[in-house]
């Protein structure tokens, strides 16, 4: 067996390196003490004859290399192995085959030698070039972190990596979550990784936190008792012992740290005292803040190029650019699309009555209610001031888009909430279809402008497709929307001013001619002498909101003029007022009529509420339950122009009315139109079954009257009967109810 020259074990630790033998025959190998020392053994002395015994220190995927060159019988080229010690950690280790000695030619023979300080360095440059490879190019954090993680775990012999990071939560204080890690296949460390991704950290919590809020880089001896750690029984199970974390900071221009996140690596083995984790873990952190910050600089000129800052939506610029590349892309692929413009009505208004914060809190709901309705991949962008754009991409089914052109104008219609007073908008929406109404988005913008314009000469609050058939210009349709707008102005002082007022029309016993009731119409009379027809300044003040504030000055007057006809000796006479749809939906409807009728000491029996067919089957389950709870508290219903909706038989049973009105359309032939007279017939039958009194509108004729009391109505209202008259009026006219 060789044996050592006396003094040469000291020099091989000056050298730096030891020497080995083997005997391919026998399998004896012999060490030296240095070399016993760099394979983690006891001593030369104690070398075990089983060449795996010799190497149990050694990374198993090294041995198969490590053991053809220790038995080859010809020279082979150096080879780098691994060897893991509890003590010192990973080192590298260099294997280096000698010619024979020509004394022992059986003997294979080599040297030993540590580099690891050698193969760190070049780890490290290794290292460092492919993290800069990694990070300068990528254009998120989040696309190259994990690759970070596995590069570092492999080259610097860590078992299990992941980057934390910091959260927003809203109102809540922020949280470290753990979004990115990997361990080697071969290692079983899934619940480790489980429970690490289903934990989120404070500033300050936990090993993790701590290090995220002190900025210093800390070690873990034993995982498992470390009170720091709050993980403890996963790593405990998975075998993790130890690890390194520091985090990722970076300064910015003035000064302040920043620290994106926190990176941690846990191993197997003990705490590794001569691990170069920590050597180059400034070097991590800094290119990985630097990209982090660079992003963040991109990020913010990305968003002042592409997002209007007040609502967070698509400027118009970007708006623009995306449009006109969905043209393109639409006209390659022979898809269509829709385009939908919004302008916002009675903006102006409000931001005249309570300044322009209170503009901006609406202009800021409506983008939020707008982004919720219309998710990606459908753009929604603000075109500037009170005007909204959607695309809406693959529109072929025109039924979505139907479903949510409605949705948009009833989130536009939902008051907006400032300062506890409620702001009130509604919007106009014009649509126009590639490749239909244009290919271009400039033509497709022009075609839903000019759409949109139609809608507020129509009255607003709805929405209209474009059409290349409608006769009006873009400038004619501007004209009649100022006419539109200057009325609704005016309409806006006249109900502060007191220039609108109550008519009442008598609705009487057709046979004798005495008072039944009498039906609320509203007029308006300027300062200047007009007098405003109501088919005029109605359907503006139902497309404003303004209906809402007429409707409950009609209901206050009417039922104090109610009073005023019950202490004149008219004590049974009903009311009737006309109910607009938006105050029909309402659920504070009930409980204000309630009170209104309480303060004045009018019974609400004598209350008749009236609404269309048409205004029932917009919402037909609210408009339900809102009439309900009035009949619960004693108000009566009317169904007003009964047979020009398309309500069925079944609803009708369900409702709870109290009367119908046959509309005057039916009514005007029917001393002539045996199909009218049918239908008169029908319904005044249909009321008489259901116990419901049946009130016949617009009588102007004898004939017309007579017919009528033939076919059993017993009610009806029109000029023959009574035209419509102020309150002394209609005292004078009907004393103590029998015509005078």
């Amino acid at each position: 067996m060789p044996s050592l020259a006396p003094g040469m074990t000291e020099l091989e630790r000056a050298a730096g390196f030891g020497q080995w033998w083997h005997d391919p025959l026998t399998g004896q190998t012999q060490l030296s003490p240095v070399a016993c020392d760099y394979l983690e053994l006891p001593g030369a002395a104690e070398v075990p004859d089983n060449l795996y015994a010799c190497f149990g220190h050694v990374v198993e995927e090294d041995l198969p290399g490590l053991m053809r060159l220790w038995t080859a019988p010809q020279a082979q080229a150096p080879l780098d192995i691994r060897v893991i010690g509890l003590a010192r950690g990973m080192r590298w280790l260099r294997v280096t085959p000698l010619p024979p000695d020509p004394l022992r030619p059986r003997w294979r023979r080599g040297l030993l030698q540590d580099v690891t300080d050698l193969t760190h360095a070049a780890v490290r440059e290794r290292l460092g070039y492919a993290l800069t490879e990694y990070l300068v190019g990528t254009h998120t954090l989040q696309d190259a972190i994990t690759n970070v993680i596995q590069l570092i775990c492999r080259n610097l012999g860590w078992e299990w990596g992941a980057y934390w990071r910091m959260e927003d939560a809203g109102d809540a204080p922020g949280q470290l979550h753990c979004r990115h890690f990997w361990h080697p296949p071969d290692r079983d460390l899934e619940q480790f990784s489980v429970v690490s991704a289903d934990l989120g950290m404070a500033p300050g919590e936990g090993l993790v936190g701590r290090v995220w809020a002190t900025g210093q880089a800390e070690w873990v001896e034993d995982m498992s008792t470390d009170a720091r750690f709050l993980r403890r029984g996963s790593a405990q199970m998975c075998g993790l012992w130890s690890g390194y974390v520091f985090p990722v900071t970076y300064a910015s221009d003035d000064g302040s740290q920043h620290c994106p996140g926190v990176l941690e690596f846990y191993s197997s083995l003990a705490r590794q005292p001569d691990a170069q984790l920590p050597k180059v873990s400034a070097t991590i952190g800094a290119l990985i803040a630097q990209t982090a910050q660079r992003l963040e600089t991109e990020a913010v000129i990305r968003r002042l190029a592409q997002v209007d800052e007040m609502t967070e939506l698509d400027n118009r610029g970007y708006f623009y650019a995306q449009l006109n590349q969905h043209c393109a892309l639409s006209q390659r692929q022979g898809r269509r699309f829709a385009l939908m413009f919004i302008d916002l009505d009675r903006f102006k208004p409000i931001n005249d009555a309570f300044g322009h914060e209170a503009g901006n809190a609406v202009l800021q709901g409506f983008a939020r209610r707008l982004q919720a309705l219309a998710p990606p991949p459908a753009r929604v962008g603000r075109l500037g001031g009170d005007e909204f754009a959607v695309l809406v991409p693959d529109s072929g089914n025109e039924q979505a888009l139907a479903t949510l052109v409605d949705a948009v104008l009833a989130a536009a219609s939902r008051p907006f909430l400032y300062e506890n007073v409620a702001l009130n908008v509604s919007a106009s929406i014009g649509v126009s279809r590639f490749p239909e109404n244009g290919i271009t988005g400039p033509e497709l913008l022009r075609s839903a402008d000019a759409a949109m314009y139609r809608v507020k000469q129509n009255g607003r609050n709805g929405s209209t497709v474009f059409s290349t058939s409608s006769p009006d210009t873009l400038a004619q349709q501007r004209a009649k929307l100022a006419q539109h707008l200057a009325i609704e102005t005016a309409l806006h002082e006249a109900l502060q001013t007191g220039q609108l007022y109550l008519l009442y029309q008598p609705i009487v016993d057709i046979a004798s001619g005495a008072l039944h009731g009498v039906e609320a119409l509203i007029r308006w009379h300027r300062p200047d002498g007009e007098t405003v027809p109501p088919d005029v300044f109605i359907p503006i003040a139902e497309q404003s909101h303004l209906i809402i504030d007429i409707g409950r000055w009609v209901l206050g007057q009417a039922l104090r003029d109610l009073a005023l006809l019950q202490r004149s000796g008219l004590a049974a006479l009903k009311i009737h007022v006309n109910m607009a749809a938006s105050e029909f939906t309402s659920s504070a409807l009930p409980q204000m009529l309630r009170t209104m009728s309480a303060e004045l000491a009018v019974p609400p029996s004598q209350v008749v509420l009236e609404l269309t067919e048409s205004m029932l089957m917009r919402q037909p389950e609210q408009v339900k339950r809102v009439m309900h709870q009035l009949r619960d508290i004693g108000f009566e219903i009317s169904l007003d122009d009964f047979g020009m909706g398309h309500s069925s038989l079944a609803m009708l049973k369900s409702l709870p009315i109290s009367s119908l009105k046959i509309d005057r359309s039916f009514v005007r032939d029917l001393p002539t139109g045996e199909r009218d007279r049918a239908i008169a017939q029908t319904i005044v039958g249909l009321g008489q079954h259901l116990q419901l009194e049946v009130i016949a509108e617009g009588i102007e004729s004898a004939e017309q009257r007579a017919v009528l009391a033939d076919c059993g109505c017993r009610f009806g209202q029109g000029w023959l009967l009574g035209r419509p008259l102020p309150l002394q009026g209609l005292i004078a006219a009907f004393p103590n109810g029998r015509p005078r």
